[in-house]
C-alpha cells in the first residue's frame, strides 16, 4: 500500500546527515539524498508538505507503477525524492556535455521516463521539471559513470537539454504462428 500525504507531512533539515527529509509521522522519518548545498534557503529551516507538493507527489505516486515495474517502497521513494528534487533544491545550468545527442525529437513532461546514454551505457532518468528547452531529470538508474572523475548515484538530478532524452523502446512481442 502507497503512503498518501496527510496533514503531519513536512520537511525538515537532517542536521546528524545534513540531508534533507521529511517527516511523516511522529516516529517515521524519510531521508532523502540531498545535502545542504543543493538546497534552497527554505529547505534549509525546515517547511510545509503543501499542497501544491501533495497533489505532484500524488500524480507521480499514481503514473510511476504504471511505467515502473518496481514495489510499493519504491514508488513511494522515488515519488518522495522527485518531490523534493523539483521543489527544494537549487536550479542547475544544464550539462548535457556528458550524455550523448539523440536524432529523435521528443514530448517531455513531468513525471517521464527517457534514456541517457553515457560512455556507451544507457541509463534511465525520470523528469522532475521541464523548461523549453531543458529538463531536470533524477537517476532511476543504480549509477552513471560521467567521467573518470565524476558520477552519479541513484536519485541524483541533472539538467540536459531535450536533444540528450532518447525515448524509450517498448520491447516487441514475436509470436509465432
Amino acid at each position: 500500500m502507497l503512503l498518501m500525504p496527510n496533514k503531519d507531512w513536512h520537511w525538515e533539515f537532517n542536521t546528524r546527515y545534513q540531508q534533507l527529509s521529511i517527516s511523516l509521522s511522529s516516529e517515521m522519518e524519510f531521508l532523502t539524498p540531498y545535502k545542504t548545498k543543493q538546497l534552497i534557503p527554505d529547505a534549509k529551516g525546515g517547511c510545509e508538505f503543501s499542497v501544491e507538493h501533495a497533489k505532484f507527489y500524488i500524480h507521480l505516486a499514481e503514473i510511476l507503477p504504471k511505467v515502473l515495474h518496481i514495489s510499493d517502497a519504491g514508488i513511494v521513494q522515488t515519488a518522495l525524492n522527485a518531490t523534493a528534487a523539483h521543489f527544494l533544491l537549487n536550479p542547475q545550468m544544464p550539462k548535457s556535455w556528458y550524455f550523448d545527442s539523440s536524432d529523435e525529437c521528443v514530448f517531455c513532461e513531468v513525471g517521464k521516463l527517457f534514456q541517457l546514454n553515457c560512455n556507451g551505457t544507457g541509463v534511465l532518468v525520470l523528469v522532475v521539471e521541464n523548461s523549453l528547452q531543458a529538463a531536470t531529470v533524477m537517476l532511476l538508474s543504480k549509477a552513471c559513470r560521467l567521467s573518470d572523475t565524476k558520477s552519479l548515484a541513484q536519485f541524483e538530478i541533472i539538467k540536459v537539454m531535450h536533444n540528450r532524452l532518447f525515448p524509450l523502446r517498448k520491447a516487441k512481442q514475436v509470436v509465432a504462428a
